[in-house]
């Protein structure tokens, strides 16, 4: 039977980063009026995980399984019982009698029935306190921390999540896929299922029809020094008393260098002075 409760209800309000505002929200009276129907939901939840069957299962009669076209003994004489084939249902390797075929497992819930079952499961939700408001999903870039640090935040790390934003985000989405216990989707593709699926539901304030102002964040905590820090300097003295002797290394390679390329230019050069001393001046005629 349906529980009609038409109080006004109030739940708590927090940010993207998990701090607590001040203001409780006023959940809308049109969804949350208390109304919680157990049949519609069931009947909600089977036709859905109906729909998720493919429905691909596949057998063969034993006019379709390959083979047993000849009579595998006589019919007299044999003392054994008549037979036609091997692929009859009683043979190993036969046909299967009443196996099940590909159809469609798709079950039709009309629109009102499905309103009225995800109005429960929200009210269900509420009425258990398990229905946490969010300012805005404002998340610049996906981050998995982000989102187990806000799941953290409200003590609700070790339950099934489920993150409802108002409209496609896809960050927020991306921040929770990897997540297990966390289900992020748009409020409007909230189905029952996935509502009763959930321990705990935050909503985007946005998908709700209300608004909520930004509030400061509190800083992160700084990052404390390392009690080594005092080790650095000395290594860096060391490098630095390191890079003059390299250059004075690098600076001798080189003059070695530009020394030994001009003794092979002065032996050239000597060498085809002597060449052309041998050679004989050809006669004029």
């Amino acid at each position: 039977m349906p529980d009609n409760n038409t109080q006004t209800q109030h739940v708590s309000s927090y940010t993207s980063l998990g701090t607590a505002r001040k203001e409780m929200v006023t959940l809308p009276e049109s969804t949350f009026d208390g109304t919680v129907n157990m049949p519609v939901m069931h009947k909600a939840v089977t036709a859905f995980m109906a729909n998720q069957r493919q429905g691909n299962a596949s057998t063969k009669i034993r006019k379709y399984v390959v083979g047993g076209n000849q009579k595998p003994w006589k019919q007299k004489g044999t003392g054994r019982a008549r037979q036609g084939s091997t692929r009859a249902p009683h043979f190993v390797g036969g046909g299967t009698v009443f196996g099940p075929t590909p159809r469609a497992y798709d079950q039709y819930v009309p629109r009102q029935v499905r309103a009225l079952a995800k109005k429960s499961a929200l009210n269900a939700r509420a009425n258990e306190g398990a229905i946490y408001v969010i300012d805005a999903f404002n998340f610049e870039s996906p981050s998995t921390a982000a989102m187990v640090s806000l799941i953290g935040k409200l003590d609700v790390a070790t339950k099934k999540v489920l993150v409802l934003t108002d409209g496609v985000k896809s960050n927020v989405f991306l921040s929770g896929r990897n997540l297990p216990n966390v289900h992020v989707m748009p409020y409007s593709d909230s189905s029952t299922y996935h509502i009763l699926w959930s321990d705990v539901v935050l909503v985007e304030a946005g998908a709700l029809g209300t608004t909520l102002e930004p509030i400061a964040e509190a800083p992160a905590a700084p990052k404390r020094e390392r009690p080594a820090a005092q080790a650095k300097p000395a290594k860096a003295v060391k490098t630095a008393a390191k890079k003059p002797a390299a250059k004075k290394s690098a600076a001798k390679k080189s003059t070695a260098k530009k020394s030994a390329a001009k003794k092979t230019t002065a032996k050239k050069t000597t060498a085809k002075k002597s060449a052309a001393k041998k050679s004989p001046k050809r006669k004029e005629k």
